[in-house]
C-alpha cells in the first residue's frame, strides 16, 4: 500500500530548499495521491498540486511538464510502488514454492480487475491519451521483471528461459483477468486457473 502523505510542519518553500530533485518529485506524486483519493483526478491539476505541496507552479510544471505528464508519472508510480512492496514482502519471507506461486497468481488478478483504487481512477482519466499504449507496456514490462523476480527462486530455468515463460504468463494473466472483468469468469477459477498456469510453466 502506497503511504498518504504525512502533514507538513514546516513552509514548503523552505522543505524544497532541503530536497533534492528526487525528492521533490518524490513529495510531489505521493501529494498527487492525496489529492486523487480526497478530490478525485478532475482536481488534479499542476496549479493544485503546487499549493497543495506548498511549491510554487514551476516547480510542478518542471517535473511533469502538462497534467498529462503528470497523470502519467503518477499511474506508473502507483503500479511501481504496488509491484515493488509486494514483490519484496515475499522476498523477504521466503516462502515454499506452492505458497509463492499462489501469491502471485492471487495478487496479479486481484490488482487486474480492481477498479475501485487509485490505479484505475488515474487510467481512466489517461483514457484516450497518445501516450497511454506505451506506458501501458511499460508497466507490463514491469511485471515480467517481477514474475521473475519471484519464481526465479523456484525452479531451474536458464535466465532467457525464464523471462519467456514469464511474458507470456503475464499475457495469460491479462486475458483471465479480462474474463473476470467481463463477467464471464470467477475471480476465484481464474486465480486457481493461473496459478496451475505459473506452476506448469516453471
Amino acid at each position: 500500500m502506497v503511504k498518504m502523505p504525512t502533514k507538513q510542519k514546516t513552509d514548503g518553500r523552505r522543505a524544497a530548499a532541503r530536497l533534492s530533485k528526487a525528492e521533490r518529485r518524490a513529495q510531489l506524486l505521493i501529494t498527487a495521491l492525496a489529492v486523487v483519493r480526497e478530490e478525485g483526478t478532475d482536481r488534479l491539476s499542476l496549479g493544485h498540486l503546487a499549493e497543495r505541496a506548498g511549491v510554487s507552479k514551476p516547480v510542478a510544471y518542471d517535473h511533469f511538464g502538462d497534467r498529462s505528464g503528470l497523470l502519467i508519472a503518477l499511474y506508473k508510480w502507483i503500479d511501481t510502488e504496488r509491484m515493488n512492496t509486494f514483490r519484496n514482502g515475499l522476498l523477504s519471507r521466503n516462502p515454499a514454492r506452492a505458497d509463492a506461486i499462489e501469491e502471485l497468481a492471487t495478487a496479479y488478478v486481484g490488482c487486474a480487475v480492481d477498479t475501485s483504487g487509485e490505479f484505475h481512477a488515474v487510467g481512466a482519466a489517461l483514457a484516450g491519451s497518445d501516450e497511454k499504449a506505451d506506458v501501458l507496456q511499460e508497466l507490463l514490462d514491469q511485471a515480467v521483471a517481477m514474475f521473475v523476480a519471484v519464481l526465479g527462486p523456484h525452479c531451474k530455468l536458464p535466465p532467457g528461459e525464464l523471462e519467456r515463460r514469464s511474458i507470456g504468463l503475464v499475457g495469460a494473466g491479462e486475458a483471465l483477468s479480462m474474463a473476470v472483468l467481463r463477467g464471464t469468469r470467477s475471480k476465484a477459477d481464474v486465480t486457481g486457473t493461473f496459478s496451475s498456469m505459473i506452476a506448469g510453466c516453471i
